[in-house]
């Protein structure tokens, strides 16, 4: 059973509704008031939101700052690019300390998201082994269901290097 909190009259979360129930999976529903600020407490705000905000807004976005220009517009490395990615990962790192998982002790969907992003790193031959926390998730992260399905498409995206 997986948590999931939400407004009934919001669309997005009427769209996970549909989601889980097309793909028979059961939500603990747990109703978020808005008015009385219970999205904006610190327990609600260290669960999965932050960690994928952190994964679209600063993970990915180093290696899309970093890699596009060079690989797309064919430009040189940026240091100062490289070096954005490098604190994208001591975050990270950060946030495994003593967790199994980004967000925790169990799997979410932040665990998914940043798999696919990390992967990719992996792919472009960014050296994840000087980041100890990440390199231990990421080899248990490999284990999940779909990761030859995501390792095929990192495969198809690294051609973009060769």
């Amino acid at each position: 059973m997986v948590d999931f909190y939400y407004l009934p009259g919001s669309a997005p979360c009427r769209s996970v509704l549909l989601t889980a129930k097309s793909l028979d999976i059961e939500l603990n529903k747990k109703l978020l008031n808005l008015q009385a600020g219970e999205h904006l407490n610190p327990g609600f705000l260290k669960i999965v939101n932050q960690r994928l905000y952190f994964d679209m807004g600063t993970l990915y976005k180093s290696f899309a700052d970093y890699y596009y220009p060079q690989i797309f517009a064919k430009q040189p490395a940026d240091p100062e690019l490289y070096k954005k990615i490098e604190t994208a990962f001591d975050f990270l790192n950060t946030f495994l300390e003593g967790n199994k998982y980004v967000a925790g002790d169990k799997l979410t969907v932040a665990d998914l998201a940043i798999l696919s992003t990390v992967s990719t790193f992996d792919g472009a031959g960014f050296d994840i082994s000087k980041y100890p926390n990440v390199a231990k998730w990421y080899e248990t992260a490999k284990k999940l269901p779909g990761w030859e399905e995501n390792w095929e498409g990192v495969l198809e995206f690294k051609k973009f290097f060769d």
